[in-house]
């Protein structure tokens, strides 16, 4: 009996070891069968995934706490004896199902709009995404939490990308995979920093062989953002924030990626401790109005995330939100912003959006910024 526990107690340690996905990969490269590790991508900014090369042109994509995926290069086939939990994909797909809306923009930063065949939603705000939803080249395949089996077994999809939405409703990933439809939940919401979202591009680049196109997109962001160290702080302070439609009010934790945003920008998040005790890795906060208005009314700059709550464009579209908003000091002295709608599916230009909200906290903004514009 002894001998038996000691074998189990082995047999554990031997899967925690080569299973994908753990929070401790980043220590090193797993063991894999038939494959020979050559080195690892070296990334910027992002923490929630890993890139380890073998010899042979193989790559593995490991997302923390999620999916393990094993790209094969062209003309060669998958090692024997992978653990059952790795997914393996030729490189340069063409059918793929795109449910992660905001790995959208990414795939067009790396030149692979041509790998997406199937799309999760009909609402897009970037040019290419429309077009190609226009003209057939997309076909909507369902929501996330719904999507159209029958069309993705027989359309050919060869791997679906779901975001951290599908974790509420398993027995979807569940169905997939029972149905042979390979599918992975990509983490890139669960990265601190702004451009740790941006360089999920490399993720995109390594499974459609472009990973070139994926280095020079990244590098040109990370410039913007390398530009604007060094700059003294504004002093303005700033609030984040959408009014849901019960009323409450919905901002972000101040250990979130806006803060961190604002922060890079120059500028302060008004609410300085806010969900910090909070182990969850939801990065907004609901408010009441009483409490927000207590926290931020002093706030220098206001700006209102129409990213995910309807557009707004004038400033008594954003005071009928709410009767005390009127008291607030951004709103006297002329700062009250909001995002435009596509703000947050251009995750390849954070670069860009933190430059244009560094010009908004230094009082250089003009009409010509393209994810910002003044309330009047």
């Amino acid at each position: 009996m002894k001998r038996f526990f000691c074998v189990l107690l082995a047999l554990c340690l031997t899967l925690t070891l080569t299973a994908c996905g753990g929070a401790s990969r980043r220590s090193g490269a797993p063991d894999l069968p038939g494959l020979t590790y050559e080195s690892t991508m070296p990334l910027q900014y992002a923490d929630q995934f890993a890139v380890y090369r073998y010899a042979g042109g193989y790559s593995l994509i490991d997302m923390v706490n999620s999916d393990c995926i094993l790209v094969v290069p062209q003309g060669k086939e998958a090692p024997a004896g992978l653990p059952g939990d790795i997914v393996t994909v030729p490189q340069g797909l063409d059918h793929i199902y795109l449910a992660a809306t905001s790995a959208m923009a990414l795939f067009e930063a790396v030149g692979g709009m041509d790998a997406i065949s199937f799309v999760g939603s009909k609402h897009w705000y970037t040019p290419a995404a429309i077009e190609a939803l226009d003209s057939g080249k997309f076909t909507y395949a369902g929501k996330y939490n719904a999507p159209d089996y029958e069309l993705l077994l027989h359309g050919g999809c060869q791997l679906a990308i779901e975001s951290t939405m599908i974790l509420h409703n398993p027995e979807v990933k569940e169905k997939m995979t029972e149905l042979g439809i390979k599918t992975v939940v990509e983490r890139s919401s669960y990265e601190n920093h702004p451009l740790g979202r941006t360089e999920w591009m490399k993720v995109y680049g390594v499974l459609l062989g472009r990973e070139a196109e994926a280095e020079a997109a990244f590098a040109a962001q990370a410039e913007k953002i390398s530009a604007l160290t060094g700059l003294d702080a504004t002093g303005k302070t700033a609030a984040f924030f959408y009014i849901s439609t019960s009323g409450n009010v919905v901002t972000y934790k101040t250990n979130g990626y806006v803060p961190a945003m604002i922060g890079i920008a120059g500028g302060e998040y008004v609410l300085r401790d806010l969900g910090l005790d909070d182990d969850s890795k939801l990065s907004t906060v609901n408010m009441s109005m009483e409490q927000f208005y207590a926290d931020a009314c002093a706030a220098d700059v206001v700006i209102y995330n129409c990213s995910i709550a309807s557009q707004l464009y004038t400033l008594d579209d954003f005071l009928s939100l709410s009767p005390v908003l009127e008291d607030f000091a951004a709103v006297k002295s002329g700062q009250v912003w909001t995002t435009t709608e596509s703000m947050f599916q251009q995750t390849d230009k954070m670069g860009d959006i933190i430059a244009e909200m560094h010009r908004i906290f230094a009082g250089t903004a003009d009409d010509t910024m393209t994810y910002f514009f003044r309330l009047q």
